[in-house]
């Protein structure tokens, strides 16, 4: 490995270094070791990791060096380093998600998405820090994982660390979870491509719930490309997860990424627009004026109301929190940070007359979004109203409801539908911080958004850009 590669390895793509390892250009172990080298050097600044796993790693590495040494190559992830948000079970390895109250717990077994990526061949350098149970707030003995661009900024919510690693080249791809917005909300804050599947198309058995239902794993990388492969990877029936779609998983990396001629790309001007800081509008509508020019053709639409369902998305939430932490809370509350607490003690003031009532409404609200879809085969949006908020902000932004609310209104409502989103860097502030826009398509059409995503990213070099870490 020549000097001039290895300083640039930690920032290349997923697909760039799978190549290097397949060709046999670097090894699985150089790799490896300069990725574990990269993260001690720099991630005690950015707490991105809330454990590094070298033993494990330095093992799957020599093995799948031994491997492709035989002609035995997997893939574009065999012997890639990859970071696990820290709700997906490792067997042996403590998996606390966020929560000190959960610091010693080891898995006897490793989760579905875990299992699939060591088929893969992926090499596991650690698990990446999270917000308390992948709520909103980190437990206050927990330290926060920084944004690589600016450290006054924030670094999203529950997959921060995650964001933060695949940003600063912790890792070549990372796994995030999103319930309400969070894979989506660090994608944007560290300028990574972000993807959040359909529900159901990624097993979810072998991972901490914060809330069943919303609850999506996916994949935050570099590019939409490398979301593909990883997706590809992870999804699937499961016989552990009845909720895992039995749809066939495609080659995400199938489709025409010269040209998006024939999609149809559904706009609200209204939706995307109110409320929203111009630099944000600005830079969503740039991003719909490349896809235009990559031939797809802009449908204006009219999306449903949101109002209703972002003021459910918290109760529904606690609800279902509340059910997933019945066997430490409220008996160990004292161990509980304030935002976590504060959530389940939410659930208990929400009647089962109540509940159904929001039940009824998520049903309503995702059968008006379907019919969208039968107009368009994506909608476009921005990836959140603020452009890159301080922490400082962000501190003031908890305390006001309504502001909470403003924050997911390009999030929660497709957690309610369980639509399939991807993220997108879209521009640089002033401060060189980024953000994104985000596109959403039909259940199960993840293809569609790699093609686009790949199209999109082809035609800008904004996801290219670095954080000077």
């Amino acid at each position: 490995m020549t000097t001039t590669l290895a300083a640039d390895l930690h920032y290349l793509e997923l697909t760039e270094v799978a190549h290097l390892i397949q060709t046999r250009k670097v090894s699985p172990v150089e790799v490896t070791e300069a990725m574990l080298d990269r993260i001690a050097a720099v991630d005690g600044r950015l707490h991105s990791y809330a454990l590094v796993t070298a033993e494990l790693a330095m093992e799957q590495a020599r093995r799948a060096e031994e491997e492709i040494s035989r002609r035995r190559y997997r893939g574009a992830l065999h012997g890639v380093p990859i970071g696990l948000k820290d709700l997906c079970y490792t067997k042996g390895i403590p998996t606390a998600a966020g929560m000190p109250i959960h610091r010693n717990f080891r898995p006897t077994f490793d989760g579905t998405v875990v299992k699939r990526l060591y088929d893969a061949g992926a090499v596991c350098v650690g698990k990446l820090q999270l917000t308390e149970g992948a709520f909103a707030d980190h437990h206050p003995d927990v330290t926060v994982p920084v944004n690589p661009w600016h450290p006054d900024h924030w670094s999203g919510a529950s997959s921060s660390g995650s964001g933060v690693a695949t940003a600063a080249g912790l890792c070549y791809a990372s796994i995030g979870s999103d319930t309400g917005g969070s894979i989506r909300f660090p994608s944007t804050a560290n300028g990574v491509t972000g993807l959040k599947p359909t529900w159901g198309r990624v097993s979810r058995y072998g991972a901490f719930e914060l809330a069943a239902s919303l609850d999506h794993l996916g994949p935050m990388c570099r590019s939409a490309a490398d979301c593909g492969i990883v997706l590809g990877a992870i999804a699937g029936a499961d016989p552990n997860d009845p909720t895992a779609t039995q749809k066939p998983v495609p080659d995400y990396l199938a489709g025409d990424d010269r040209s998006l001629d024939g999609v149809r790309i559904g706009v609200d001007e209204r939706y995307i627009g109110d409320g929203v800081e111009p630099f944000m509008l600005r830079s969503t509508q740039e991003a719909i004026r490349v896809l235009t020019g990559l031939g797809a053709q802009i449908v204006q639409v009219r999306f449903p109301d949101v109002d209703q369902i972002l003021r459910d998305w918290l109760p529904h939430c606690a609800v279902e929190t509340a059910v997933a932490h019945e066997a430490t809370f409220p008996s160990r509350r004292s161990e509980y940070g304030p935002g976590l607490s504060g959530l389940i003690d939410l659930a208990r003031g929400v009647s089962a007359a109540a509940y159904q009532k929001i039940l009824l409404r998520r049903r309503d609200f995702a059968g008006r979004v379907a019919a969208v879809f039968q107009s368009v085969d994506l909608l476009a949006i921005p990836g959140q109203f603020i452009a890159s908020p301080t922490n400082a902000q962000m501190a003031t932004l908890g305390q006001d409801p309504n502001a909470f609310v403003a924050l997911t209104r390009f999030t929660s409502p497709f957690d309610m539908t369980g639509s399939p989103a991807i993220t997108l860097t879209s521009g640089f502030t002033p401060k060189n911080t980024p953000v994104s826009f985000q596109l959403v398509s039909r259940h199960w059409d993840e293809a569609l958004l790699v093609r686009a995503g790949r199209a999109y990213q082809r035609e800008t070099t904004w996801h290219r850009q670095r954080p000077q870490v």
